[in-house]
């Protein structure tokens, strides 16, 4: 089981954002069971269960663990192919972001536009990685910082921006014949506290957020910045 894949297929997509069909992942998630056992844990008849067991299962979101015999009857554990699942822009590609529409570094929308991309690339990469298997060459960094004035985040900004640029001009070699290219996104925005005394699903599976977690969409004095 992969820890995380990417529906990049809009009928997968569907089907996976049925809320039945959405527990029946989580519950295969965590092991492999039967119809019938599912049947008990989401209090539906094997039937319908079965029903959606066979829709996920031909868009792959599910696959065959096992068989056991139970009195005369065959019982197919069936398990999860991924303990999560991201939906790429590819399944919603006639609307899905571009960032170079536009490119304002202080918009969180154009951020979001960049994050939309690297979903849709990585997963595309890692499609095409497995398809061939072969290793993936990434990295990621992953960091909080608290500014003590809007002035030291501007300062941050700045000086990160600079810093940035000088390591692409550094590292940039446009004329090597069997180099290859590389995107850099980097990102900062504030960081949304999830509330520890209530679930992280409220209402339509949003996060809940305690008071004061909620951000404006553009933060002002250059809270967020993008690169690439």
């Amino acid at each position: 089981m992969l820890d995380v894949t990417v529906i990049e297929d809009a009928a997968a997509a569907a089907v996976s954002l049925d809320r039945v069909r959405a527990r029946l992942l989580a519950e295969l998630a965590a092991g492999p069971a039967s119809a019938t056992m599912l049947a008990g844990r989401v209090g539906l008849p094997r039937q319908k269960v079965n029903y959606h067991l066979k829709a996920l299962e031909r868009h792959g979101l599910v696959e065959l663990a096992g068989e056991r015999r139970k009195g005369n009857v065959t019982e197919r554990l069936m398990r999860a192919t991924a303990a999560s699942y991201v939906i790429s822009p590819l399944a919603l590609a006639e609307v899905q972001p571009d960032p170079g529409r536009f490119r304002d570094q202080l918009s969180a929308r154009w951020l979001l536009a960049l994050a939309a991309r690297l979903v849709r690339d990585v997963g595309a990469l890692i499609t095409g990685a497995a398809k061939a298997r072969k290793g993936l060459a990434t990295y990621a960094l992953d960091a909080e910082v608290r500014f003590g004035s809007a002035a030291e985040r501007a300062a941050f900004v700045e000086e990160l921006t600079h810093g940035l640029a000088a390591l692409v001009a550094k590292y940039h070699d446009e004329h090597a014949e069997s180099g290859r290219d590389h995107r850099i996104v980097v990102a900062l925005h504030p960081t949304v506290k999830i509330h520890p005394t209530v679930s992280t699903a409220g209402p339509g599976g949003e996060p809940s957020v305690e008071p004061g977690g909620a951000v404006p969409a553009v933060p002002p004095e250059g809270a967020a910045t993008t690169a690439g």
